[in-house]
Order: structure tokens, then sequence, then C-alpha cells
């Protein structure tokens, strides 16, 4: 009985010391628990919107109702999704020509310690491929994508999250064919001008006061 209970104890010695050097063993070569990140709650639904969504862009300055293209859905769907992330809430009116255009949605704007020079570089990381349509040209109102120049993007690609609304259909007419022109404004061209009017810095052509969007949202439909 003595015997037994000595090699009973010794097997279970035995037992422990693998079970230790075990979970040593797992500890250390384990990779590290995942920790699920919950993704920001949408402003809106993007799957409840028609093929040609109408938005209420609310300004510092009014609001800008734009409807988006059909034609033009990588361009159409992309402004969906950063507005449904709220992407555009807070970003500032960064380059502004009267008689030409206003150019808005580079997210380095919204970070005051950003450094204003490098306005109109940002963005969300990714460029959209061209829709440049001959139905489609630069009329007061226009909703455009930027992008880079021919040199650096001979795709015309454009720019992931920046866009410009067309102030003065002669001085933007040059750059038909050249942009992709995504949608147009329906109500509010009194904004676009009370923005093109305002003071600017040189040589970014910054509004001394700023000015920006405080929200992009699908606009109620009245029946």
């Amino acid at each position: 009985m003595k015997t037994r209970l000595i090699s009973l104890l010794f097997i279970a010695t035995i037992l422990v010391a693998g079970c230790k050097s075990g979970n040593k063993e797992t500890q250390e070569s384990a990779p590290a628990p995942v920790t699920e990140t919950k993704a920001p709650a949408l402003a809106f639904d993007p799957a409840t919107l028609g093929e040609e969504p109408v938005f209420d862009i609310v300004t510092s300055k009014g609001t800008i109702k734009v409807k988006l293209y059909k034609e033009t859905p990588l361009h159409r769907d992309n402004f969906v999704k950063l507005a449904s992330e709220k992407f555009y809430d807070n970003i500032l009116f960064h380059r502004v020509i009267k008689g030409f255009m206003v150019q808005v949605g580079d997210p380095l704007t919204k970070n005051p310690s950003a450094d204003p020079s490098k306005f109109g570089t940002g963005g969300p990381g990714y460029t959209i491929p061209a829709e440049i349509l001959p139905q489609f040209s630069h009329k007061k109102g226009a909703l455009a994508a930027a992008r880079k120049g021919d040199k650096a993007n001979p795709n015309r690609e454009s720019s992931g999250s920046q866009f410009y609304f067309v102030e003065d259909e002669k001085g933007c007419s040059h750059l038909d064919g050249q942009y992709t022109i995504f949608g147009e404004t329906i109500e509010g061209l009194d904004v676009i001008d009370a923005i093109a009017a305002e003071p600017v810095t040189a040589p970014k052509n910054a509004p001394v006061n700023p000015i920006k969007i405080i929200s992009v949202m699908p606009a109620a439909v009245v029946e």
C-alpha cells in the first residue's frame, strides 16, 4: 500500500510538471488574443438609397442639396459610403477660387494642429477609377471629383474623398472631359456663391474664416 501511494505521488508530480511545462510553451508560442473592434455606427443605411440619391450637404454657410448620378456608380457609391461613415463631418473647404470653384474633402483639415501647407494632399488612402462621361459638363453647381494632374496621374483617377463645386461655368469649362462629374446641385447655388466670395489666404486659397461641412445626410423625401 505504501509503495503504491509513493508511485501515485510520483506520477502526479510528473503530470503536474508536464502541465506546467506545456502551459509555458503554449503561452510563449500562441498568438495574442484578437480584440474585436466595433465599427462606428453609420449615420444612415446606404442600402436604403435609390439609384440617384439626393443629399443635404450642411455647411457653416448653408445647405447645398445635391443629386448623385447613376451613370457614375463608382463615385456615387464611394460618396455614399463616406457620408454614411461621417467622413465629411467637420471637414473644411480648403481651396476657394471665385470665378472658378470651391473644393473640400481633405481629412487633414479636420486636425487643428495639421500643417495648412499640406491641405489638399489628404484622403482615405485610395483613388477611384475615372468615370468621365461626355454628357456631363462643368455647369454651375456641378459636383466633380478632384484629382492629381495628368503627369502624375495619366489615367485621371479621382481622389478618394476630395470634390469640388463649380462656381462659374465659364471659368471651369476647360475642365470638361478631364475630370469626373458625378452629381449636380439642385438647391443651394447661393451657398456656393457665398463660399466663393469669402476672402482667402495666398498661395493656397484657403478661406480666412474657416468654412466647414457640418454633416452630409440623405435629403428627406417630401411626398
